[in-house]
Order: C-alpha cells, then structure tokens, then sequence
C-alpha cells in the first residue's frame, strides 16, 4: 500500500498511487472517481442532504394542539410516514386549556395574528412550510397563507375546513358541554350582533345566506378573507403563491351545515336549501379569490372521505394526504 507523503501533499496536490506494474492513478482522478460512486451509489443524493418540508398543524373546535387521542396522534402518524420531518402544532395560548378555550372565545382576527407571529419566529420555517388545518383551522390557516407571506406556505391542507362558512350548529365536539351551550345562546342571541361578532368564533364565520347583506356588513372575518365587500390583491396574490390547496370534504359530515361549505361550495344568496358549487359562486366567476385561476393551473385539489366529520382512518390518511405532506 502506498501513502503519500506530506510534502507530496503539499506539493502540487497531484500526487500518484501505483495500481499494478503497468498503471498508475493520479490523486485528483481518484477523488473524483470516490464522488461519483457516492453520488451514484445515492450517498450524496440531494434527498440525503436535505430534510422534510416542516408541517404546521392547526386544531379545530373543542380540541387543542397537543391531545394525544387526535393531534398528538396526528403528529405521531405524520412523524412515523415522514423520517425527520419537523411538525409544529399551533397552540393559541399560553396552556392547553387556553387553547382550548380559545377555540371557542378568541376573536379569530387575533388569533391568526397570533398564529402568524410564531410562525415567523420559528426558524426551522424560515424557508417554508406545508400546513394542515382541521374543521375550522382549515379556514383560521388559509386567513394565514392570505395575510402572513413569510414565512411561505406552500401547501395548504384543509380538512373539512369550512370556507363558505356554516349556517347552523346541530353538533358541537369536545367533552365541554357548558361551552357549547354557551355558544348556542349567543347565536341565538344573534350571530352578526357586534358584541358577540367581537369574541364568538363559531360567530365570525356564520354565514346566513337569507340575511346576506347584514352577514356581508357585520362579519368580521369570514367577509373579509372571502373578500365579500372588497378585493384585497395582496390576499389574492398570497393564497395564489400555494402550488397545492387541497380540500377534504366528508360526504356523512353531520356538524358542519352545510357539507359543500368544506369545498366552497353554499346556499345560493336568499335560500336555504338550494346548493350552488365552487365553480357557480361569484367568489369563483369573477375570480375574487384567485380560486378560478389556481384551478386552471391544477393547484385545487378536491377529495372525499365518506364519513363524518374529520372520522378517518390511518389508511386514509397516508394514502390521501401524505403526498402532499412529502412535497
């Protein structure tokens, strides 16, 4: 075996290493010879170099950031399908109770304040991130990507998110009965009275397609990131920065009223019992969203799940969702 010398090292860097008695190999020939074989044999692979799109999960109603029996369970799966991936489950508040709670009585303009304003200090986002929002964190996480462009978000993932808003409440999860009580007295009392429009979430985005003009008016958020009173191009251009706006809707879906909300689709203004879909609704015809573009780019991506709301199973959800999850 032959070793170089340091002064041969030092010398030219060109140094040769004797293979038989008619051939000999140079230093430089060799080292570009081990790189390709690593590169070949996937040792320097770019896959091997880089780590996973990071994930940031937000909750629905009634849940928090860290159950174990759903998103906890929910960053586990994603853990376990995706090696080394960094997930970040939003907790609006300052304890699991708060976030909780909060669920139910934070004004959700504050909450994506909030949300937006952790996402921008974590660093392990700085370059992007994919996003997964569950029942209302599907809507709560686009008002995100509209309002929050750094860091970037880069696909969206709304399961049973409901966009066009909800118009009744015939069930309400969580092991809080006295909350969810509470909640259906304010709606009673009136969704779009500025009192409860001031703290009520489920409030803010009640969307009661008889009364559309005092929803348009009074709703101090689903109004505004559907851009019903005006187009805010800034909104426009940052949901339209997404390569991917996946939308689950679950066909059995018995709490959210109505199921088409999950993918745009709602009552046609003045009725409450005719549907129109996404692609018949003036948010699309006249683009105010830049939802009708992104469709003809192939960045809407719909799908079912024929159950309830948010019931699914592991299967499902590696097989539907992890792709995107991966991109």
């Amino acid at each position: 075996m032959f070793f170089p010398t340091d002064s041969t090292l030092h010398r030219d860097h060109h140094w040769t290493v004797p293979i038989n008695n008619h051939m000999t190999i140079t230093y430089s020939k060799m080292v570009s010879f081990v790189l390709v074989t690593f590169v070949v044999c996937g040792l320097f692979a770019p896959s091997a170099l880089t780590s996973p799109t990071p994930l940031v999960i937000w909750h629905g109603m009634g849940d928090s950031c860290c159950n174990p029996l759903s998103m906890g369970s929910i960053k586990s799966m994603v853990e376990e399908q995706v090696k080394g991936i960094y997930v970040r489950s939003l907790e609006i508040g300052s304890n699991i109770i708060e976030d909780t709670e909060n669920g139910f009585l934070m004004n959700v303009n504050k909450q994506v304040t909030m949300a937006c304003d952790k996402l921008a200090k974590d660093t392990k986002l700085a370059s992007g991130y994919n996003a997964i929002g569950f029942s209302q964190g599907g809507q709560f996480l686009r008002a995100v990507a509209q309002r929050c462009p750094n860091p970037p978000m880069l696909n969206l993932i709304s399961v049973g998110g409901q966009h066009q808003g909800v118009y009744g409440f015939p069930h309400c999860p969580g092991d809080n009965s006295t909350l969810c009580d509470y909640v259906r007295k304010l709606l009673n009392l009136g969704a779009y009275n500025s009192f409860v429009q001031s703290f009520l979430v489920q409030a803010e985005y009640w969307h009661d397609p008889l009364n559309e003009e005092e929803y348009k008016k009074a709703s101090v958020f689903l109004a505004d990131i559907n851009q019903e009173n005006v187009v805010n191009q800034t909104y426009k251009t940052n949901l339209m920065k997404l390569k991917k706006f996946v939308m689950v809707q679950f066909t059995e879906d018995t709490m959210v009223e109505p199921r088409e909300s999950e993918w745009f689709g709602f009552y046609k203004p003045g009725s409450g019992t005719e549907m129109l879909d996404l692609r018949n609704t003036t948010l699309y015809t006249e683009d105010r969203l830049g939802l009708k573009e992104m469709d003809s780019q192939g960045k809407l991506v719909f799908l079912t799940s024929d159950t309830d709301h948010l019931q699914f199973s592991k299967e499902w959800f590696t097989k539907n969702l992890i792709p995107y999850i991966k991109e």
